[in-house]
């Protein structure tokens, strides 16, 4: 289950491409885009995530002898030649990447990654890296609202049962790691990431008892220091008067709400717990939430500590997917690059290699972004501000750049980073329905750049 066929996670149009490339040699290196061309209804800023993921992919990109002859019997390919094949035998990435380091603040337009690689390899990869970039920033994106409608209270990811299959469960579990989740209840995650991981009871444990009580005792008895008893599975306030009559004077870490009133039941509750002398049981609530309930409950006076958002989070459900697009912006001939550029209705690009410049005021507030051809100097900041770019040679000729060469190492301090971005953004785009849009704008010479291009193509 484990082995992927990552030769094969692709789309078969980018190998009939590649197949017409080779057929055609057409070898020129080539530069591409990763951007999301609009946010989505209800966002008013991304936080990127995905990127290690990408990476690895490109680094262990290989063709086995089976994907080959599958691809050699399919009848698609009939008529391409065995070079082609041949080819694919010793295919790996050879080319070069810029990214946004992952838990950055991102716009419309805005390049995540920048590509450039011969052009059937460049080609060969869109489809899992749109698919790695869209998912996890959406995914952590999505995230960053929940965490900030807690108001500082936790809020742990619980969505694998819901997710779109256990793999997007588990790097879900990752985006939303990246967005200020405190952990997550997947087991794998915490394996293979080392997200903390936290769990509870299901209602099934209790009714497997002859009484509530005797399961309270059996699960408490196993697990004494991290126990987070789930208390709703007949009569909440009743279980929880029942709890702190057993075992008033001990500690209890935690009991769990998870349907009818919550706001109602988790006053009731810590009023009983605090009567008898259990101030230091935290109340944890789950059921459908999301960054609209979680901010109507606190506004409420809820006393909930801390929350676990399942299906909301998971698919991000409100807008489960992004407007990602993987697109050509040039060809390397002779030393130089021929521009390329998209004309059609509402799907128009720019051309060239690109960077992202953020400008910031001299209280480090992120205030707009211009997107510049790459090899344009660094513009000049307002006054007392500052300017920086934000995409970084990631990788080359195939090889990962050392990590720390960026700054930011490590799923913790990705994490810090997205807290950070999100104190640097303006208050008012943190709103869920913000009415404002962050000024994001193309260079002077990348606009006429593109003009340029456009009107020799519709001269022809």
């Amino acid at each position: 289950m484990n082995e992927r066929a990552y030769g094969l996670t692709t789309d078969l149009y980018e190998l009939t491409m590649a197949a017409a490339y080779f057929e055609n040699g057409f070898h020129q290196p080539a530069l591409f885009d990763l951007f999301i061309r609009r946010l989505p209804p209800h966002r008013s800023y991304l936080i990127t995530a995905g990127l290690e993921q990408a990476l690895d992919y490109l680094s262990e990109l290989r063709f086995t002898g089976d994907q080959i002859n599958y691809l050699r019997t399919h009848p698609t390919f009939r008529k391409v030649s065995s070079g082609f094949f041949d080819y694919l035998e010793s295919f790996s990435f050879t080319g070069d990447v810029w990214a946004m380091s992952e838990g950055t603040a991102a716009f419309g337009m805005e390049p995540l990654l920048r590509i450039r690689a011969p052009i059937i390899e460049a080609q060969i990869i869109e489809t899992f890296l749109l698919s790695t970039i869209n998912f996890q920033t959406m995914i952590a994106s999505k995230a960053t609202r929940v965490v900030t409608a807690a108001q500082g209270r936790s809020v742990i990811e619980f969505g694998t049962r819901r997710a779109h299959g256990t793999e997007a469960g588990l790097f879900a579990a990752r985006a939303a790691y990246i967005g200020g989740c405190i952990g997550t209840s997947n087991v794998e995650a915490g394996y293979l990431f080392g997200i903390p991981t936290f769990g509870t009871l299901a209602h099934s444990f209790v009714m497997s008892f002859d009484n509530e009580d005797e399961a309270f005792r059996a699960f408490i008895k196993v697990f004494p220091e991290s126990a987070t008893v789930l208390v709703d599975t007949y009569d909440t306030i009743a279980a929880v008067k029942r709890l702190t009559d057993e075992f008033r004077g001990s500690s209890i870490p935690a009991i769990r709400l998870d349907s009818g009133d919550l706001c109602e039941l988790s006053k009731q509750a810590r009023k009983i717990l605090d009567d008898a002398g259990m101030t230091s049981t935290h109340i944890f609530a789950s059921g459908d939430l999301n960054e609209f309930r979680i901010a109507e409950l606190i506004a409420q006076g809820a006393k909930i500590d801390s929350f676990g958002v399942g299906t909301e989070l998971a698919t991000s459900f409100d807008s489960p997917a992004l407007s990602g697009v993987y697109k050509l912006s040039g060809l390397e001939e002779s030393g130089q690059i021929k521009m390329r550029i998209k004309l059609s209705k509402d799907k128009a690009t720019y051309p060239g290699p690109k960077q992202v410049w953020r400008f910031a005021d001299s209280a480090g507030k992120y205030i707009r972004d211009i997107i510049s051809l790459a090899d344009e100097p660094e513009p000049k900041a307002e006054q007392n501000g500052s300017a920086r770019p934000l995409l970084k040679e990631v990788m080359k000729n195939g090889e990962i750049v050392d990590p720390s060469s960026n700054g930011i190492t490590g799923l913790n301090a990705l994490r810090d980073h997205t807290l950070h971005e999100l104190m640097c953004l303006p208050d008012d785009l943190l709103l869920f329905d913000s009415k404002i849009k962050y000024p994001v704008s193309f260079s002077e010479r990348l606009t006429q750049e593109r003009e340029k291009i456009e009107l020799q193509i519709t001269r022809v």
